[in-house]
């Protein structure tokens, strides 16, 4: 096998200004993404040295540009490891299961879900960036359930009629894969609610592909008639270089608050120094460590699982090693609690 050449990693947040590319530049780089394991594993250096690979009904992509952050020869590669489908996503397990948080059983109207109080959340979106092999809703049926713009006007209506809620999350899928004049759109829609006070955007493009952090989309994020909190999600530091620091610098001025959530995943951070890297990488980008997700049990996932007395011991490290405003709350959700169990509270 060949042997794991490491490229040099920035550890700097450096501003890059990335507003200068193209406007629809992240339209193009999303086209190009990479959709097959031969051309996924070839531009990784692992064409004789794969690793365990298999067919999978949920489908590989992956921008060029994250790709490019994988250390080429190296099948053990935090970020490879969360987009290339492998065989041990065929194996059943007990316990999981195609909706593994009651996103169904939670649902108001096609798209529109609600399992805590005072907070909505709009399915905007089937459409990523990229498929991360341990996707909650790796089995959704975003066809029928989601807020297609033909349910997105009952889905408002149900949201203007209940004043208990003063939170629209924007879910997916990923709602950045939307067009600008959707979003600007959607934005606007909520806007007009009285009672809803913030707009919550989830999002990995930041991450995955930072060309979507462009001069336009920022022009509607500024314009948006509620504050806004973006919540990402990057998993290891590595996925952190020069481009994803400036697309954050930018993000950090339409925002109110910049957030940033992570799956636990066993052989990509499942240990204090990886999470440690991830979080100091991330306060130098002004981003705030919020959550660190168990698992959650989708079928074809298993094999990333962290047992939960590891996971403590972990966070329990963490927490000796770090100020504990860098230090993301260990959470599970569980299907019909009203609100995610903090299990560094036992």
């Amino acid at each position: 096998m060949t042997q794991p050449t490491h490229q040099r990693e920035d550890h700097r947040c450096e501003p890059v200004d990335i507003r200068t590319a193209t406007r629809r530049e992240w339209q193009r780089e999303l086209s190009r993404a990479i959709t097959t394991v031969p051309e996924l594993l070839s531009a990784v250096g692992l064409e004789d040295g794969a690793p365990d690979i298999a067919e999978s009904k949920f489908p590989l992509r992956v921008p060029r540009g994250y790709v490019a952050r994988m250390r080429r020869g190296d099948p053990g590669d935090p970020l490879l490891l969360q987009a290339l489908p492998v065989a041990a996503e065929g194996n059943d397990a007990p316990g999981y299961n195609t909706d593994p948080v009651g996103d169904l059983a939670s649902m108001l109207s096609p798209g529109l879900l609600q399992k805590y109080h005072g907070r909505a959340l709009l399915i905007t979106t089937g459409a990523c960036a990229i498929h991360c092999r341990y996707c909650f809703r790796r089995n959704f049926p975003y066809s029928e359930a989601s807020t297609t713009p033909a349910h997105l006007d009952e889905a408002v209506a149900r949201i203007a009629a209940d004043p208990t809620i003063s939170e629209v999350i924007l879910s997916g899928g990923d709602p950045l894969s939307l067009s600008d004049d959707r979003l600007r759109a959607l934005l606007s829609q909520l806007g007009e609610i009285d009672h809803v006070e913030r707009i919550r955007l989830h999002t990995r493009y930041p991450i995955v592909l930072p060309e979507r952090i462009d001069d336009a989309f920022c022009e509607v994020l500024a314009m948006s008639p509620r504050p806004l909190v973006v919540v990402i999600h990057a998993n290891h530091a590595n996925e952190i270089d020069s481009g994803v620091s400036a697309a954050l610098a930018i993000l950090r001025q339409p925002a109110s608050l910049l957030l940033n959530q992570s799956v636990l995943l066993k052989g990509i951070n499942d240990s204090a120094h990886e999470l440690a890297a991830l979080s100091r990488r991330l306060a130098d980008c002004g981003v705030s460590p919020y959550y660190l997700h168990q698992l959650d049990p989708v079928t074809g996932a298993a094999h990333f699982s962290v047992p939960d007395a590891r996971a403590l011991r972990i966070v329990g490290e963490l927490t000796r090693i770090l100020p504990g405003y860098l230090v993301p709350k260990l959470v599970r959700e569980v299907s019909g609690e009203p609100s995610k169990r903090n299990l560094g509270s036992r």
